[in-house]
């Protein structure tokens, strides 16, 4: 038994499944998860000190690549200082003021501890500023693993639990919650209208990936945009972008930048932590006055606004700002999306792919997907093979075939070289 059996077995003693995210368990593709001991740029290395080429980059977070020697000395030289006040500091306001500028339609923004803590305190949010109960969300869309939110979702759940049904996606739910919960297709321009016609005047939010992660990666029509944005106005419905995975993902703005698409409010995360346990969620300020100790809408947090955390946030702020960076990044990933698909169309393998700045996706399937059911009809078992074929390669990628993948500026020429041969090779065992 290798090292890493050893810990997966010890691990599910004291941890549900051994892990403590479910996705992170191996349950789609087989096999034992690694344990990671170290990281570094585009690579991690396992408890038996096996290199891996990283494609989650943390689910999305590491867009500087593992241990950025800035980032690691902005954290050091906060830590010093210590690692939580439960007061505010500086570093709050300059986090902020630099959302704020970097994302016009978020005018003021409150700081949490994760992307699920975001998207429920918006969506509460929400609902405190219209008086209304009902939310939309969209089939295979991950908002995080709030109760309201957990039909039809994404992410992990697509690999648990039984999405063909429109009910909780999650035991302990009660049905009672997610009665609120509108669930559509992604990419439905009529159904969206026929729900508004019938229901607008009572429903609060639509929150919306505005470039769907957790079903893999799915982009949205511009006629879908924009009956969504249309909608919410005329109906006086709150607009929600969950940006935690595209926020300074997929270009500076996050995707609201590259739809010109103006959200009421945003949800971020990943990316804005620099790796550390941070989110956040803002907009206009007549909405974020609603929240306490202004308004009647409660939302708290001790380790919000966390010092190491913010530290680590604004230093990789900094240098993904800098000139050519999302340029760099968006072209890397284009290339390496070029370099599997020709490794794919060389060996006869229906494979589409997709990607927008440092997030991509890959499809067992004749085109690229725009819809949850076209990304269920995708050849799985072809995925689970390719995926350990990577993997013995020295590829890591999402153990699961619903979730987008992550480059970071650290994957350079070399790098993508050496995913492409080592997808060359893998396709050719399919």
């Amino acid at each position: 038994m290798g090292r890493n059996e050893e810990l997966f077995e010890r691990a599910q003693k004291t941890i549900p499944g051994g892990v403590n995210s479910p996705v992170r368990a191996f349950r789609q593709v087989g096999g034992t998860p690694r344990f990671v001991s170290r990281a570094k740029g585009p690579y991690f290395w396992d408890v038996e000190d096996t290199r891996y080429i990283d494609l989650i980059m943390s689910w999305g977070p590491m867009i500087v690549g593992h241990a950025h020697p800035e980032v690691v000395e902005a954290v050091q030289r906060a830590a010093q200082t210590s690692f939580s006040y439960g007061a505010p500091t500086e570093g709050e306001i300059e986090l902020a003021e630099r959302i704020c500028e970097l994302m016009p339609s978020v005018e003021q923004v409150r700081m949490v501890s994760s992307g699920t803590e975001a998207t429920m305190s918006a969506l509460r949010l929400a609902r405190g500023y219209t008086g209304r109960d009902l939310i939309i969300k969209f089939e295979g869309c991950y908002h995080g693993h709030a109760d309201s939110l957990l039909v039809k979702a994404g992410s992990g759940l697509l690999t648990f639990a039984d999405s063909t049904q429109n009910a909780p996606s999650s035991a302990g739910v009660p049905q009672d919650v997610v009665k609120h919960t509108l669930v559509l297709p992604y990419n439905d321009v009529t159904a969206i209208e026929e729900v508004f016609q019938n229901q607008g005047d009572q429903i609060a939010a639509v929150i919306i990936e505005p470039i769907a992660g957790n079903m893999n990666l799915i982009k949205p029509s511009t006629e879908f945009l924009s009956a969504i944005r249309n909608l919410t106005s005329k109906y006086g419905s709150v607009l929600i972008y969950d940006e935690v995975m595209t926020g300074f993902r997929v270009a500076l703005g996050g995707a609201q930048s590259l739809q010109g698409i103006s959200p009421d409010l945003t949800c971020l995360g990943k990316v804005m932590g620099g790796g550390m346990p941070m989110a956040a969620f803002g907009g206009k300020k007549e909405i974020m006055s609603k929240l306490a100790p202004l308004g009647n809408v409660y939302q708290a947090g001790t380790l919000s606004g966390n010092p190491v955390a913010v530290a680590s946030g604004l230093k990789t702020l900094e240098i993904v700002s800098r000139p050519g960076f999302y340029e760099c990044l968006t072209g890397q990933t284009e290339k390496l999306m070029a370099g599997l698909k020709r490794a794919a169309d060389e060996a006869h393998v229906p494979f589409a792919v997709d990607s927008v700045g440092g997030m991509f996706g890959f499809y067992f399937a004749p085109q690229v997907p725009s819809s949850f059911e076209a990304v269920t009809k995708m050849d799985i078992e072809a995925f689970k093979k390719f995926f350990h074929a990577m993997l013995d390669q020295g590829v890591y990628l999402a153990p699961s075939a619903y979730e987008a993948g992550f480059t970071s500026i650290a994957h350079d020429n070399e790098v993508l070289d050496a995913i492409v041969s080592a997808a060359t090779i893998s396709f050719q065992k399919l």
